[in-house]
């Protein structure tokens, strides 16, 4: 008895002499990490790429070509467009079922319209902060100068949705053709170019009175447009017309047309050089990047990248090429130099649109 006493005397909290179990010691819970910054590095520049299919955005370092983020969107983000402040970017999303070329659209799904709309991403905080009503079927999105209206293109209604950002209402619909697409501001805010691929034209909408002005006709099934730095060119690529035609942004007329030559040559995005000396093409089914002299609009150089090329972005400086590759999943990285891939990104599935976004 004297040892259990004295075992007892030592051991206070043992079970065998009536005291309560030691305490376990406490595990803290695990707490969801904190979205990663989207925002471009100091002196740096970032890179956004859509993926239509995994409905998410790929973030890249523009200096190391990594990877920094993914950010989940929803459904088929496609057109991206940044604030002019670089802290917000914008992003079509559509509830539309894919229809690929030659598919029988009778045998489609319904389309999901509570899925449509306008994605707001926050940089600062790499977060979808919010998603706007915009229009049925949003496919591309141009943003004003002072980040209070977008222009949106509807792919299924044959429209143009002008959305005031504030108060989160649509404030027109234009019409402007079957199959709107491609949706450019240009550099002084003053006009809007949408592109019909149905009827093979161009809208011009002007953005004091929110009224199409004019229409005008460029080749077959137009994708995109560009315009130039100083605002006085513009440049519509036309997939089956395997050409870009050259326009007045002052007169909104054709002046030039480029004829690209190659196997499967479809253009489809196109982007301008910061210094407005170039113009570069994607196209599509061709695989390649082609660089255009804007001075004498002929071709100069291209690039073989991944497959199906359409988005397209270029750094501020000028010196690099970002191509959205759909089937190959990736992204390709073009130095503007010596027109070869330098590197190639992972990005998600079916990447769709690029923008590029400095400090």
């Amino acid at each position: 008895m004297k040892y259990e006493a004295f075992l007892c005397a030592v051991l206070l909290a043992s079970a065998a002499c009536g005291s309560p179990p030691p305490a376990k010691e406490s595990v803290p819970k695990e707490t969801a990490k904190p979205a990663a910054s989207a925002e471009p590095p100091p002196g740096g520049y970032g890179v956004y790429v859509t993926n239509e299919t995994s409905g998410d955005l790929t973030v890249i370092d523009g200096a190391t070509q990594e990877v920094k983020t993914t950010i989940p969107l929803g459904k088929r983000p496609r057109g991206v467009r940044p604030s002019a402040d670089g802290k917000r970017l914008f992003v079509a999303l559509s509830g539309s079922p894919l229809a690929p070329p030659g598919v029988d659209e009778s045998k489609l799904p319904p389309p999901d319209r509570t899925a449509d709309g306008i994605g707001v991403i926050d940089l600062s905080t790499g977060k979808l902060t919010t998603v706007l009503k915009g229009g049925s079927d949003p496919e591309q999105v141009a943003v004003s100068p002072d980040g209070t209206r977008l222009y949106v293109a509807n792919e299924d209604a044959a429209t143009a949705s002008v959305l005031d950002v504030g108060t989160q209402q649509i404030v027109a619909t234009l019409k402007v053709g079957g199959e709107p697409e491609g949706v450019t501001m240009s550099p002084d805010g003053r006009f809007v170019y949408v592109t019909s691929e149905e009827d093979n034209q161009v809208s011009v909408i002007d953005t004091a009175a929110n009224k199409v002005i004019k229409q005008f006709k460029v080749g077959p099934r137009p994708r995109a447009s560009a315009f130039s730095p100083d605002g006085k060119r513009a440049y519509v690529t036309s997939e089956n017309g395997s050409q870009v035609s050259v326009v007045d942004a002052g007169k909104h007329d054709v002046i030039h047309t480029i004829k690209l030559t190659g196997e499967n040559v479809r253009p489809m995005g196109v982007v301008v050089a910061p210094d407005g000396g170039r113009v570069y093409i994607t196209t599509g089914r061709g695989g390649l990047v082609i660089a255009i002299d804007a001075k004498t609009n002929m071709p100069v150089g291209s690039v073989k990248v991944g497959d199906r090329p359409w988005g397209i972005g270029v750094s501020p400086d000028g010196k690099r090429l970002f191509t959205a590759n759909g089937p190959s999943n990736n992204v390709s990285v073009v130095d503007t130099d010596t027109m070869m891939v330098v590197a190639t990104v992972k990005a998600g599935q079916r990447p769709w649109g690029v923008a590029v976004v400095g400090r």
